[in-house]
């Protein structure tokens, strides 16, 4: 209605306008006086007049000095005859230049303009108000309705998405399967007084494959499968998500048995009244009517909600209380077997070389999502047609993993022969300490080629998956820290920024370790609490709970187990300094060390390794 408004006020101005030109353009610039009979007569006889234009019976006069008038002459006599009658003398009758024009001529057509063209723009206008009118009307008759998209159901095979596409994740599958199985096969479940779950909600880090799973039920399910994102919910008019969400459910219910899934949960389900500045009224009302929808006082539907989220601390708790969400399904990264089966799936219709080892590249990749695998492989199809091959090698999969980890080589970097010696030295003592600590991870490669931010890098492997670390462990990953920055002080007795991210992240760890974990001297006990205040996804504040003596004494703890760790990685590398030589000068010369060069490099002064000792007595044993 507004916008209706709005536009008849803007024709109006318009026609108001366009009136206006024309009627100044039809009208004379100067006011003409108005001359009776007997007044053009004195005139004449006083040879003022320098011509007369007769039109019917309306006089145009002009004079010689310029001025124009205008008269009528007697409808029933001519003009002579008239001018005559009122007294004008004849031989100034005579001498007058008298012209005569037919009615209709001059501005007549400007002045039919004036008026035809305003009417024709206005309703011009109107014509098109109206018909933009009756497709907003259309448009707000469908503004409340949800933008959902169906999948499934029977004869939906194509781009269909099974369980086998989905490696890992076994029991997110078993679970997940078992809600597919209720919906194909209720009488089984009810049977034995079992209800069928309202709601299951998919917890997981980006890209860990909640949305192929979600995509793996509807391609397994025969029944309607409605996907929508929680952001499509909430618009800028009040009362239009809480009407979408009873819409969908509105549409699941006609076709129940069937399955809704909502992606980015989190988009719409806040925990109410937090942010800064207070809570989202629109969006608080969205989330009101799917916690209304999923538990509200109608019975048992047969429409399970499916949801996916990598923030499920910012859920309200009214989502995840029984009856609503009554399965929260963690998907974790996938081991090295399931990063194999991964890779295996997105290799699919990949031409691959005979040498390619995909166990190797599993190995390389720990802490990986699908999503980071499925990277991988296409980076290696890209980079293997960036070098004209037809089959994708073992190399273009390494290559790519570090591109993934990394970024790009930058090619057009060229470093300076005292940049690229200080970076040798900084990644060979990285290495070398990583080589001679006990529970450090083994060294997998080496390397001064810049990538991404980084000058160089020295990529490290664990020997085997783990859930969690210990504190020597820690230890042992804060003196490798500190490896590149200690060998820049011995080597030149100078600090580079080079060391930057490495002290960041060796000092972060030290304070995990003091004020999170509980491993120091201060006992088992967690410093700092964070705030619910949450902002556009982050905590931005910590609660001090601990006084200023004691956060003097984890300023303290974590002082020293910085110490620690660099006297550590000193003791290392001045007792194997001549290897460090050997590396960095390596380096210098190949500026790549893989694992096997590298563990011949220390092969002199490492005949039989630490990490050795504990598999060697297990093989006696056995023997």
């Amino acid at each position: 209605m507004k916008a209706l408004i709005k536009n008849l006020i803007i024709v109006l101005v318009i026609f108001l306008t366009i009136a206006g030109v024309f009627a100044l353009f039809a009208q004379p610039m100067e006011k003409e006086e108005d001359l009776s009979l007997t007044q053009l007569v004195e005139e004449i006889n006083q040879g003022k007049i320098e011509e007369i234009i007769v039109t019917g019976n309306e006089l145009a006069i002009s004079f010689y000095n310029g001025t124009k008038a205008k008269s009528r002459k007697e409808t029933e006599a001519g003009l002579s005859e008239s001018l005559l009658n009122y007294g004008a003398n004849a031989s100034e009758v005579k001498e007058l230049n008298i012209k005569y024009e037919k009615e209709g001529s001059g501005l007549g057509w400007l002045l039919s303009a004036t008026i035809l063209l305003p009417l024709v723009l206005f309703f011009l206008f109107f014509w098109m108000i109206f018909k933009q009118s009756k497709s907003g009307a259309m448009q707000a008759f469908n503004f409340s309705k949800a933008k959902i998209k169906m999948f499934g159901g029977k004869g939906t095979n194509k781009d269909r998405v099974t369980f086998k596409d989905v490696a890992g994740l076994k029991e997110a599958k078993e679970e997940t399967k078992e809600v597919v199985d209720f919906l194909k096969n209720p009488k089984k479940f009810l049977a034995v007084g079992a209800k069928i779950p309202r709601g299951v909600l998919f917890l997981g880090s980006p890209g860990i494959g909640k949305t192929l799973l979600a995509k793996a039920v509807a391609g397994e399910s025969e029944v309607p499968f409605f996907h929508i994102a929680g952001s499509e919910f909430v618009e800028m008019f009040v009362g239009v998500g809480s009407s979408r969400v009873r819409d969908l459910f509105a549409t699941a219910k006609k076709t129940a048995p069937s399955i809704i899934f909502i992606d980015e949960l989190d988009a719409i389900g806040r925990h109410r009244g937090s942010g800064i500045g207070g809570g989202h009224d629109e969006r608080e009302q969205t989330l009101n009517q799917i916690l209304v929808e999923m538990d509200g006082f109608e019975g048992n539907t047969n429409v399970i909600v499916l949801a996916a989220t990598n923030r499920p601390d910012v859920l309200d708790p009214a989502l995840l209380r029984p009856g609503r969400f009554d399965r929260r399904i963690v998907l974790e990264p996938p081991d090295i077997s399931d990063r194999k089966e991964v890779l295996a799936i997105h290799c699919k219709g990949k031409p691959l070389a005979k040498d390619v080892d995909l166990r190797e590249v599993a190995e390389r990749t720990p802490g990986f999502s699908g999503a980071d695998l499925a990277n991988v492989a296409n980076e290696a199809a890209i980079l293997t047609a960036r070098n004209n091959k037809h089959e994708i090698f073992q190399k273009e999969f390494l290559e790519a993993i570090e591109k993934v980890l990394l970024g790009p080589e930058r090619k057009s970097y060229v470093m300076s022969k005292k940049e690229k010696e200080i970076t040798a030295y900084h990644e060979a003592g990285h290495a070398l300490v990583s080589a001679f600590t006990l529970e450090a991870e083994p060294v997998r490669k080496i390397s001064i080629i810049a990538r991404g931010m980084a000058a160089g890098y020295t990529l490290k492997v664990p020997s085997e998956e783990r859930r969690m670390k210990t504190k020597s462990e820690f230890l042992a990953e804060m003196a490798v820290l500190l490896g590149g920055y200690c060998t820049e002080q011995l080597k030149f007795n100078e600090i580079t920024t080079g060391a930057s991210n490495d002290l960041e992240r060796a000092s972060e760890l030290a304070r995990n370790l003091v004020k999170r974990y509980g491993m120091s001297s201060l006992g088992p006990v967690s410093f700092g609490k964070k705030d619910d205040l949450v902002f556009l996804g982050r905590e931005i504040s910590e609660q001090r709970n601990y006084s200023e003596e004691t956060a003097n004494l984890i300023d303290k703890e974590i002082a020293k187990f910085i110490k620690n760790a660099q006297d550590k990685a000193n003791k290392v590398l001045l007792k194997n300094k001549k290897i460090l030589e050997r590396i960095a000068q390596t380096l210098v010369e190949k500026e790549t060390i893989e694992k096997e060069e590298f563990d011949a490099l220390i092969k002199g002064k490492k005949s039989s390794p630490k990490k050795a000792k504990p598999a060697k007595k297990k093989t006696a044993k056995k023997k």
